[in-house]
């Protein structure tokens, strides 16, 4: 086998790395069937080193029957037909390298496929034997075992329990899944489990993958009594947890996680691990990056603040405090495959709290994209102004917004059925890229594909395609790249400190990173005075006789 090198060491590079995450579903699609592939990821690798990110992120592109993206995996050890092939894989790794990018995978250590040999095994062998060890099977509660065996519900909506029929075609035992009832969560005090895992990190790594992004880390470790919710733990993903919930953020998932770093730190390049972990508290997810544990873990503090300057404030400072306290670079996020499009969250009224989806905005007023796509201009130069690593996610280069039209039928999201049709999910975020021309697919297929993009795009994404931002002034696309250029050779960008200016408030958010640079953000609507500076970088839009408008930031010399 080929083993693929990645592009020059650089000492720990997941500390300064921008990061582009592809929904290889959505990306392009090379072959014509309406869905991203590797062929068409393949294609479009010297847009993603041109644009100026250091690595790409894959979401799973694993064998999977789909019921959730690719999240429920039957094989770890292929790539779904769909997608391409092991080899295409292969391709796809040495190639980035060669054009300067890493690569980092997705892996899904939760739950597997119900289609997963391991499922199907333990479902046919019955109650009490070791197929069945790997996962969580209880008898059911009640006379005849009817009930569940506890109270606990899916993220996705329901109970967390479905029962099996047994060999002898008899009712039988309930598995648990905290997600769909197609991705069965596996027994991590499993020894089973724990080896199985490690050999698939080593399977990857072996064939020159840099980088490993952990979907739902923070779930792995169960109270092993599998005890009720009590009336106040939460049941959602995305809420507060402490260590005495039953299954979020339990202390257990540290020590698997060490024998991962050790994995890959027994490789000669260095491999990283991002957590996705979902935690109470900035603390809390400290724990997962401490030196023996994950090397980066994203942050969804930031994710989800308002375009509030205290609200993003008070997620910067406590982010950096606390992930400082255990040596680990902060990472900023904006959008992700799984929270609306940051356009369209920025584009209604702020609330005081949290936002991941639309819904927990005012309903009642439209949206308003050149807001949405003024202050998502702005929020971008202050992500990659900030400390440490950043994240984009497929389209935001674009200012793609929200697709909140979907036709219902079209929905593929399981929160849809899940929730009785109250919740439409996050296809929203996942409609397929415009490329190029003025009609659909916007050079998503190729021309004379045989079928339609899975989802719909919007005719109003012709103004945003790659090809009609491409060199043009003022483009979101230009401002990215203006933007990653200048972050990968200005001195002062990337790992480090920073300082707040004296005289930040709520209303405007400035900061000195050394050597020589103050990032500006006006979050008010009026025009405020810049400070002494040398030269003006970069900036989100225009400036007015040297003032700040609202909703603009400013990269400036010093």
């Amino acid at each position: 086998m080929s083993h693929a090198q990645p592009p020059a060491a650089g000492h720990d590079w997941w500390r300064s790395a921008v990061i582009y995450q592809v929904y290889i579903r959505s990306f392009a699609d090379g072959d014509g069937d309406g869905i991203g592939d590797l062929t068409g990821l393949r294609e479009r690798l010297p847009y993603l080193a041109g644009l100026g990110v250091d690595a790409i992120w894959l979401n799973p592109w694993y064998t999977s029957p789909m019921a959730d993206g690719g999240y429920d995996v039957a094989d770890y050890r292929d790539i779904d037909p769909a997608f391409g092939t092991l080899d295409d894989a292969q391709a796809m790794i040495e190639e980035a390298h060669d054009l300067g990018l890493r690569v980092v995978i997705d892996i899904v250590p939760n739950h597997t496929s119900d289609r997963h040999a391991w499922f199907r095994q333990a479902v046919a062998e019955g109650p009490g034997s070791p197929a069945r060890a790997r996962y969580h099977f209880r008898d059911g509660k009640g006379t005849d075992g009817e009930l569940p065996p506890n109270n606990w519900r899916s993220v996705f909506g329901g109970g967390a329990w479905t029962r099996v029929t047994e060999p002898d075609g008899t009712p039988g035992q309930w598995y648990l899944h905290l997600f769909a009832p197609e991705q069965p969560d596996l027994n991590w005090d499993n020894k089973e489990v724990r080896a199985e895992f490690e050999s698939i990190l080593r399977f990857w790594f072996d064939r020159g993958v840099d980088g490993v992004r952990i979907d739902v880390a923070h779930a792995l470790d169960k109270d092993p009594g599998l005890p009720d919710l009590g009336p106040s733990d939460i049941e959602g993903i995305g809420s507060a947890a402490d260590a005495d919930h039953p299954h979020w953020d339990r202390e257990g998932v540290h020590e698997i996680f060490r024998g991962w770093r050790a994995v890959a730190d027994s490789y000669p390049e260095q491999r990283a691990f991002v957590a996705e972990a979902w935690t109470g508290a900035p603390e809390r997810l400290a724990r997962y990056v401490r030196p023996d544990e994950l090397h980066t873990a994203f942050n969804f503090d930031y994710l989800t603040a308002p375009w509030r300057g205290d609200r993003l404030r008070e997620a910067i400072d406590t982010s950096l405090a606390a992930l400082g306290s255990v040596g680990a670079p902060a990472t900023w996020v904006l959008s992700n495959h799984d929270v609306a499009r940051h356009v369209s969250r920025y584009g209604r009224p702020q609330p005081d709290g949290p936002v991941r989806s639309l819904s927990e905005l005012a309903t009642d007023v439209p949206f308003d994209l050149e807001l949405g796509t003024r202050r998502a201009r702005a929020a971008a130069l202050l992500t990659l102004a900030l400390p440490g690593g950043a994240y984009v996610y497929q389209g935001e280069e674009l200012g793609l917004w929200e697709v909140e039209d979907l036709p219902d039928a079209l929905l593929q999201d399981p929160t849809w059925e899940r929730s009785g049709h109250t919740d439409r999910g996050r296809d929203g975020c996942r409609v397929p890229l415009p490329w190029s021309g003025v009609s659909a697919p916007f050079g998503y297929s190729p021309g004379g594909a045989r079928a339609q993009p899975w989802l719909p795009q919007p005719a109003a994404w012709r103004e945003l395609t790659e090809e009609a931002q491409r060199g043009a002034d003022g483009s979101m696309l230009e401002l990215y790249r203006a933007a990653l250029r200048i972050r990968a050779e200005h001195p002062a960008l990337g790992d480090g400190a920073m300082t707040w200016d004296s005289g930040t408030d709520s209303a405007v958010l400035s900061f000195t990173r050394a050597p020589g640079l103050r990032c500006v953000v006006n979050l008010s609507p009026d025009l405020v005075v810049l400070p002494e500076h040398s030269g003006v970088i970069l900036a989100s839009g225009p400036l007015e006789s040297g003032l700040l408008p609202g909703d603009t930031a400013v990269w400036l010399a010093l």
